[in-house]
């Protein structure tokens, strides 16, 4: 009886040995996961880009808005399967170490500096971007950073260290939050910050003006990257990075805003 109790328990677990087995080879997820920017969140447009994806194709997508640092980081480490990003130069090192199957241009806009509309700092007749945050840093305004491992931080970053200046004192204010949270804490205390200027339109209730924009040094690319990772759901990734630089889709992001706004925030760049 016990010989034949354990020859009963042997069919059982080889069965579910199979069953394990054929579910290893079942056909990949269908589901997408997209790391992007809080600010392709924030302005709204992923509410307008993702359900048209889903009705085109097979996949679903789950989004998961953080900075591109962030971003590009579950992608290194195969929590991500397609990354839309605006850092450049993290971008290209992320391709640089193998991460990434293809990287290619989908968008931009630009970087605004919003403020008081006063501009206690007088940065309006600044020579670039990096001028008028040198003007700040000597007058000590209110400054109010993302310092969330962003490409919008990474932007303001280079912005110091173009001026020469190593913000710190009790004016330069971390929030660590995304931009539409970081451009509610500047209205709420009368500060300068760096936004993109999408997300800037798209926040209501900000009692901040445009005080500096339209500097070379302020254009802001985003890139849709395919993740190159043991277990990533690649089909699905390429067919969302080749869908958002196709013709019908780069006329959707053109015209995304003007109809609310009176101008689009987001400017085709897949060619």
């Amino acid at each position: 009886m016990r010989r034949a109790a354990w020859a009963a328990l042997a069919v059982v677990w080889l069965a579910v040995a199979v069953g394990c087995s054929d579910d290893t080879s079942a056909s990949p997820r269908d589901e997408l996961i997209l790391a992007t920017t809080t600010s392709t969140q924030d302005s709204g447009l992923l509410d307008e880009l993702v359900p048209q994806f889903e009705e085109d194709s097979d996949c679903t997508v789950k989004t998961v808005a953080v900075g591109s640092g962030e971003a590009l980081a579950m992608g290194e480490n195969g929590n991500a399967d397609a990354l839309l990003v605006h850092s450049p130069s993290d971008e290209k090192a992320f391709m640089a170490a193998g991460h990434g199957v293809s990287r290619n241009p989908v968008m931009y806009n630009d970087f605004v500096l919003v403020g008081p509309a006063d501009d206690p700092a007088g940065v309006a007749e600044s020579a670039d971007a990096a001028d008028a945050l040198a003007a700040i840093a000597q007058a000590q305004e209110p400054f109010a950073s993302r310092a969330d491992d962003s490409g919008t931080e990474a932007k303001e970053l280079s912005l110091w260290e173009e001026a020469g200046i190593e913000p710190s004192g009790s004016w330069y204010i971390g929030t660590g939050q995304g931009m539409g949270d970081t451009l509610t804490i500047a209205s709420q205390k009368q500060a300068y910050t760096l936004s993109d200027r999408g997300t800037y339109l798209a926040t209501e209730g900000l009692d901040l003006d445009i005080v500096f924009e339209g500097s070379a040094d302020l254009r802001n690319n985003y890139s849709v990257i395919v993740v190159d990772d043991e277990g990533v759901n690649t089909a699905c990734a390429e067919e969302f990075g080749q869908w958002i630089r196709s013709d019908s889709t780069q006329r959707l992001i053109g015209e995304f805003g003007v109809e609310t706004y009176g101008e689009a925030l987001f400017t085709p760049d897949a060619d």
